[in-house]
């Protein structure tokens, strides 16, 4: 990994939203689920790029997952560093009404980095689209247009070997996984991260990750 930290302003996150917007009106999700918390400011600022008047705004649902590095871990075992998932907050789909069966969900986070989170949050989801289902009494054997059809949008995929694996069908489907930017292993900070907004912005300018050239659309650039 690149040891210079790449400074990414609120602008440029912005206009890879709205570039990318493109392939996800083609995806043409009913929900957004976000991974917080870097997922949350790309999520709603996505809601804004495929918003299309004279129809409902798509409704945003976040979850929170933590790497277990990011906690206490006196007693951890070495290999579950950096890749066990602890979930902090999940959705209650009773209080929101929410169902996924028949639906497209757009999960969305900032990084697609070692894919630990991002596997996990497929998984779970997955799993519960099939606890729905048997609560329903449904086959979804029988009933495959029931099915849940999920697709995953990132700001930046590293070029690096991940951790876990999402399906080659989803990784080769250009509108159901949707990276912005696939970019070499880099230090990646993005302007939520960091309190004094007015460097971060000067630094973002001085590296060129203010705007962007669209001719550069799916390059290795951020």
């Amino acid at each position: 990994m690149s040891s210079e930290k790449q400074y990414i302003s609120y602008n440029h996150v912005h206009l890879l939203c709205l570039e990318a917007s493109k392939r996800v009106k083609e995806f043409n999700p009913d929900y957004i689920i976000c991974i917080g918390g870097g997922g949350f400011i790309p999520a709603r600022m996505m809601r804004s790029c495929i918003k299309e008047q004279g129809k409902p705004t798509t409704r945003i649902f976040a979850i929170i997952l933590s790497l277990y590095e990011d906690l206490n871990t006196d007693g951890a075992k070495e290999e579950e560093l950096g890749t066990k998932v602890n979930r902090i907050q999940w959705i209650d789909y009773e209080q929101c009404k929410l169902e996924l069966l028949g639906k497209k969900v757009l999960i969305i986070d900032e990084v697609d980095d070692s894919r630990t989170t991002l596997h996990y949050a497929l998984e779970e989801l997955k799993k519960d689209c099939e606890d729905e289902a048997k609560a329903k009494n449904i086959d979804l054997n029988a009933h495959p247009e029931l099915r849940t059809d999920f697709g995953i949008f990132v700001l930046h995929n590293k070029i690096k070997e991940k951790k876990a694996d999402l399906p080659e069908s989803m990784l080769n489907d250009p509108i159901r996984y949707i990276a912005a930017r696939t970019i070499p292993d880099a230090w990646i900070v993005y302007p939520w991260e960091n309190n004094d907004i007015h460097f971060h912005q000067k630094q973002a300018e001085l590296q060129g990750n203010d705007l962007y050239d669209p001719s550069k659309e799916n390059s290795t650039t951020f």
